[in-house]
């Protein structure tokens, strides 16, 4: 089987990691983003995954060489010379997706992050007999997205409602797809959108299911989701495989510590923290609900909360870092600084406080 990565643009939102890396690259949970994805589909039989991608390939495949090796999996990237949307991309990738064996393949949003149950998902495609399977997972405040209206029992989907006034179902589309090779003739080679232009049409003619996503799902694409993803991956780790989490008296509820990472007397870690390796966490730090990236050293009595720490960077003694405070790469903190919600671009120094939150240049 194949499947497709919808890697896309810049990662603007979520400078600014992604001015050091692309965005499927950036580190969650003390790996790639995108390699959460890639060790999933090669769990059930994928043999070659399609990078659609239209910024720094050559970036992602040097990166993604070692894995390839690893995983015992083909990595290729389909280059977009314009945005091609979430349906175009299919199109140009069309002859790396359609083998003549019929099989349907894979295609995912990078940004998304759940359980992956894509067992699950080639049984009920089967099951159903459509052209195509869209995963969707059940939200507080569908208001705020394209609700996906689903016939009881069967999963056929019905309609599609964009960010409905009234109350018509609180399923959305999650981003995961498997479909037959057919939908690509479907799609033409242009900018399209697969949610509003290809999918109607496939629901009208009623080949097209939905099948609800089990466990957790988010889109961390920006950093408040990123800290909120963390918290739910995390929680699914502790169901799925608790000997991974780090426990002892320094630590409350999940934590993620690399084994190569020191961490220091007398600091209390979590809830939800993830520390990549090499990381030195010195004596007294108090860390909750944040990642630390390769590299990082915080220094004592320091205090981080609700922030994403960037590569190779220092956090200075008695620090406060908090409220969405993201340091890119290679950023040092000086001792005693306050930061609120400051967005800092690489390799700078930080010498006074940001008391509001703002982006430092």
């Amino acid at each position: 089987m194949k499947a497709l990565i919808l890697v896309g643009g810049f990662g603007t939102r979520l400078r600014p990691l992604t001015l050091s890396v692309p965005k499927p690259l950036v580190d969650f949970g003390n790996k790639p983003m995108i390699l959460h994805q890639i060790e999933a589909l090669k769990e059930v039989g994928v043999t070659e995954v399609v990078l659609a991608i239209n910024y720094q390939p050559e970036v992602m495949l040097n990166f993604l060489k070692d894995f390839e090796n690893k995983l015992d999996i083909k990595i290729t990237c389909s280059q977009e010379t314009e945005p091609m949307g979430t349906a175009g991309p299919l199109a140009l990738a069309r002859d790396m997706l359609d083998d003549g064996s019929g099989n349907p393949f894979f295609v995912l949003n990078s940004d998304v992050i759940s359980d992956y149950p894509f067992g699950e998902l080639i049984n009920f495609h089967k099951s159903h007999g459509g052209e195509a399977t869209i995963m969707v997972t059940k939200v507080d405040e569908p208001s705020k997205y394209g609700v996906v209206v689903t016939e009881q029992g069967t999963g056929k989907v019905e309609r599609f409602v964009e960010k409905p006034k009234m109350f018509v179902g609180n399923k959305i589309n999650a981003g995961i797809y498997l479909l037959n090779p057919s939908v690509l003739d479907r799609i033409q080679l242009k900018p399209t959108s697969i949610e509003k232009e290809v999918f109607p049409k496939i629901a009208n003619e009623g080949k097209l299911f939905a099948m609800v996503l089990p466990g957790f799902w988010m889109d961390i694409g920006q950093p408040r989701d990123y800290i909120t993803g963390l918290r739910l991956y995390l929680e699914s780790l502790r169901k799925k495989s608790a000997l991974k989490l780090a426990s002892g008296a320094h630590i409350l509820g999940n934590v993620l510590i690399d084994e190569s990472a020191v961490i220091g007397e007398g600091c209390l870690i979590g809830p939800d923290v993830s520390i990549g390796p090499g990381c030195v966490v010195e004596a007294g730090v108090r860390l909750s609900q944040c990642t630390v990236m390769r590299g990082v050293r915080i220094k004592k009595h320091a205090c981080i909360s609700s922030s994403i720490i960037g590569w190779h960077s220092t956090v200075g003694q008695w620090a406060r870092v908090e409220n969405m405070t993201i340091l890119g790469e290679d950023v040092h903190v000086c001792d005693e600084i306050y930061s609120n919600g400051g967005v800092v671009l690489p390799h700078k120094e930080i010498k006074s406080s940001i008391l509001k939150p703002e982006i430092v240049m």
